[in-house]
């Protein structure tokens, strides 16, 4: 599904955020990327969402050049992938309803489509009974559900989870992966982002881990050695 062949990215101040990575990703795996803060994950993210363009190598996403895609392609392509983050980012004026909706609006989703999915996908993330609350009325292992609800509405083939607990309890953080697993097990790739090895232990799958830029350890029984 997604495949890096030595993909380098060199800034203009002679920065390697990414050096001759080569990785594969293969449909409905779930694969956690780790590693201390510059050791290049977040650069990776960017490389598959087509945020970031490669200095050397390439990006491909089902054998397709991620970075040979026209400018109106791109939208297109990023709405196969779902999209969670650690600060949420869910607007703080619309209802937990209408936050979905509004990631289904975008996707051209009817009317129909959203009275339909809204409700099932937030059963989907146990939050039915919040159908109608704003962010602020929501704790904060409850807004992440809103936001990984959003994320797959639109059925992506791929989530990407870029720290998603980082600003969750032990339990809400917990949670939050059960989630992300039961996602995967309904046929979702996932790719989360974490520096917790607590996660990583539950999760009991890939771990890549990164330092400065390369991949050093990648270990399909989920190890995380730190």
């Amino acid at each position: 599904m997604i495949h890096f062949d030595k993909v380098s990215k060199v800034y203009s101040d002679d920065s390697i955020a990414l050096d001759e990575v080569t990785l594969k990703i293969a449909p409905q795996e779930f694969v956690s990327i780790v590693g201390h803060s510059g050791a290049g994950k977040t650069t990776l993210i960017k490389m598959i969402l087509a945020e970031e363009r490669p200095t050397r190598g390439t990006v491909l996403f089902e054998s397709v050049d991620v970075h040979r895609l026209r400018k109106s392609d791109i939208p297109k392509y990023r709405r196969r992938i779902g999209t969670v983050f650690q600060d949420f980012r869910l607007l703080p004026n619309k209802t937990v309803f209408e936050n979905i909706a509004f990631a289904m609006e975008a996707a051209g989703k009817t009317d129909d489509e959203i009275q339909a999915d809204v409700p099932h996908v937030l059963e989907l993330v146990d939050l039915s009974k919040k159908i109608w609350s704003f962010p602020h009325e929501l704790s904060g292992g409850e807004r992440q559900r809103v936001a990984i609800a959003r994320a797959i509405v639109n059925q992506p083939d791929i989530i990407i989870a870029d720290e998603p607990t980082g600003n969750l309890d032990p339990v809400n953080t917990y949670d939050i992966v059960q989630i992300l697993k039961k996602i995967n097990d309904l046929g979702t790739t996932v790719i989360l982002t974490t520096h917790n090895k607590g996660i990583i232990d539950s999760v009991g799958k890939r771990v890549i881990t990164m330092e400065r830029g390369r991949i050093v350890r990648d270990d399909v029984q989920g190890k995380y050695a730190i």
